[in-house]
């Protein structure tokens, strides 16, 4: 079921939220619990009603060992545990690509069945594993079954995120009372809702339209002319970014309209000056979950290594060549290398992963030498300006990997950007409309605020409250807050969004693939 779809926007949605609200009103918690999980689980079998009871059987036996992992603390059973969950997304997500990749290195012949991939398997699986290792720490926050099935399936976050951690979420569960003072978060979680919704089919569908036929071209072998290479790529870039910040807005959204704040997922990450800053604000959560679980554990056991052989760390900014690589570079190829793979399964997401970890590894070995030689991290606005232009076009070269059914998809996009197709190469016009339409979402996308920005002075993602826009600066009074004006721009906004997506079949989202 698709937030976009008919079936969620005129059916859905409205009875699961007028049952809650029925259930609140009366002071029944566990009953609104309880509905909340029900539909939820309603809305991830309505994508196909096969996958529940191994969705089911994964929410069971998590919560059974997590119980088991904090009471006894086994490093066996955290390892089993954490074994079997990443067994299963291995079968599922992977196991056809290893067969394939076996079969091109040995010309054995090696067939497996279709494996058809559970929806949402990559985000319910990790939040299980942070449970999991929570609970092995002692860390992890006293529940009963039901809160726990809300929490990895509560349907707003279920299929392309954010990525929630179970500190963050149930005692949220706990809290559901009677409802009173909520007609303020409904009315942001409304507005969210209907931003993201318009991002998603006014703005995102309309550029995929645009990128397929030149990403299909070079999947076919050719190679696209200059200028369709750069607008295929454009264009993929700004469908993914307005496609997942709709997404993420519609998820916080929905959230609150049922009493529930998720946390921060996108956050403008198309004005970082950086590649370490981009990540700070694209896919947070899963960043979060990669830092915390992968990278920091790794460096850790590293310094440990290199402390037990009697070598002394380096001071910040002062790595050497060695140290470098083995603390910095090192855990930044392995974590981003899992995060291509965790995004699916193929020699493109690979590459994906491993060209952000080089990214990362300069990035960091940039700043240490400014700072080891002296020199602001930060310069000026010219200077700002130009770093961000620049962490563009590094983010815009990892999506046509991203993007490309192949490595050789990719590299013909590439070509073209930069060569230009050969004689006889693929051709594909690139009309005014498409380059003005790239250029006016380019300045949305740099010089206007962000939905949370906008809605700053109420509260619309956990523990998020942005700094002051430009825009607010300049114009206090523009600054979202519930009234006659706001209402009027916001229900002609939502009436346009609802309209189109009623009008036409539905769309996917781009991160449900994941």
């Amino acid at each position: 079921m698709l937030f976009n779809s008919k079936i969620f926007l005129v059916y859905f949605l409205p009875v699961v939220l007028l049952g809650f609200v029925l259930l609140t009103r009366l002071g029944a918690r566990r009953a609104s619990v309880a509905w909340l999980s029900v539909a939820s689980v309603v809305f991830y079998g309505w994508w196909n009603i096969q996958a529940v009871p191994l969705f089911m059987l994964s929410i069971i036996a998590n919560f059974l060992m997590g119980k088991s992992l904090a009471r006894t603390r086994s490093a066996w059973l955290l390892l089993v545990a954490v074994g079997v969950n990443l067994g299963v997304l291995g079968y599922y997500k992977y196991a056809g690509f290893v067969v394939s990749v076996a079969v091109d290195a040995t010309g054995v012949d090696w067939t497996i069945p279709h494996i058809v991939l559970p929806l949402a398997i990559s985000f319910f699986t990790f939040q299980q594993i942070a449970y999991l290792s929570d609970a092995y720490d002692g860390t992890a926050v006293q529940h009963s079954f039901l809160d726990y099935c809300l929490f990895i399936s509560f349907f707003p976050h279920l299929i392309a995120g954010p990525i929630t951690h179970h500190s963050e979420m149930l005692p949220q569960f706990n809290r559901l009372m009677s409802g009173r003072g909520e007609a303020g978060r409904a009315a942001v979680g409304m507005t969210l809702f209907l931003i993201g919704l318009f991002k998603k089919v006014i703005l995102a569908d309309p550029m995929g339209a645009y990128a397929t036929p030149v990403f299909a071209l070079a999947g076919a072998g050719h190679v696209p002319a200059m200028g369709a290479a750069w607008a295929g790529a454009g264009s993929y870039a700004l469908q993914i970014y307005f496609d997942f910040s709709g997404y993420t807005d519609m998820a916080i959204g929905l959230g609150l309209l049922f009493g529930i704040s998720l946390p921060p997922n996108f956050d403008s990450p198309f004005k970082s000056r950086n590649i370490i800053e981009f990540w700070s604000r694209w896919h947070m959560t899963l960043t979060r979950f990669l830092t915390a679980y992968i990278y920091n554990p790794l460096v850790l056991r590293l310094t440990r290594a290199r402390a037990k052989k009697g070598l002394r760390l380096p001071r910040r900014g002062q790595h050497t060549l060695g140290t470098f690589a083995t603390l910095v570079a090192l855990p930044s190829l392995f974590t981003m290398f899992l995060s291509g793979l965790w995004h699916g399964a193929g020699w493109q997401f690979i590459v994906f992963g491993l060209l952000h970890g080089v990214y990362l590894s300069i990035n960091h070995g940039w700043r240490s030498l400014k700072a080891a030689l002296g020199y602001r991290i930060d310069g000026g606005w010219i200077a700002h300006a130009g770093s961000v232009l620049l962490t563009c076009l590094c983010v815009l070269v990892g999506l046509v990997f991203f993007r490309a059914d192949s490595v050789s998809a990719a590299r013909a996009i590439l070509h073209g950007m930069v060569l230009g197709a050969p004689q006889g190469g693929g051709a594909i016009a690139v009309g005014l409309r498409q380059v003005m339409l790239i250029a006016v979402l380019l300045l949305v996308v740099w010089g206007l605020p962000n939905a949370g920005q906008w809605m700053r002075n109420f509260q619309t993602a956990l523990n998020y409250r942005p700094a002051r826009s430009w825009l607010e600066r300049a114009w206090p009074s523009s600054a979202w807050r519930p009234g006659p004006v706001c209402g009027l721009v916001v229900g002609a906004v939502g009436m346009l969004a609802v309209m189109r997506a009623l009008s036409a079949a539905p769309t996917e989202f781009l991160y449900f693939q994941f």
